[in-house]
């Protein structure tokens, strides 16, 4: 999928019960589904006919204790180590350690600054050239 710094890139839910969301958007929007392995169990990918849409994960370890349910929104940025350094020097949060899942691209989550609460989190995605 071709992919340009700065624009949104992908959406993912995370979620505690994948089976009823996977049923919710079937039903709702005609959204099917593809498995693929991931580290954490089984990631769904969510599809509008052939098109690759959404990704669904669900929160089943430990480390997810106390998370909320919802939508994660991914920017595709150019080089997202630097943009982390940035974002950070800028008042940013970083969540957790960059990642990188073979085939899918370098991940950070991030919140970004906010002036009396939490700010707002997303991911920032370095794509895997395709």
């Amino acid at each position: 999928m071709p992919w340009t710094h700065g624009h949104f890139h992908w959406n993912e839910l995370m979620t505690r019960d994948v089976e009823k969301a996977k049923s919710f958007y079937a039903q709702s929007i005609g959204w099917t589904y593809d498995s693929m392995d991931s580290p954490d169990g089984t990631y769904w990918v969510a599809r509008q006919g052939e098109v690759p849409v959404a990704g669904l994960f669900e929160l089943k370890s430990p480390e997810f204790d106390g998370i909320r349910e919802k939508w994660i929104p991914y920017l595709a940025v150019d080089d997202v180590d630097a943009r982390v350094e940035k974002a950070v020097a800028l008042g940013a949060v970083l969540q957790r350690p960059i990642f990188d899942i073979p085939g899918v691209g370098r991940i950070a989550m991030l919140r970004q600054p906010a002036t009396d609460q939490p700010g707002a989190g997303l991911g920032w995605m370095t794509p895997a050239q395709a």
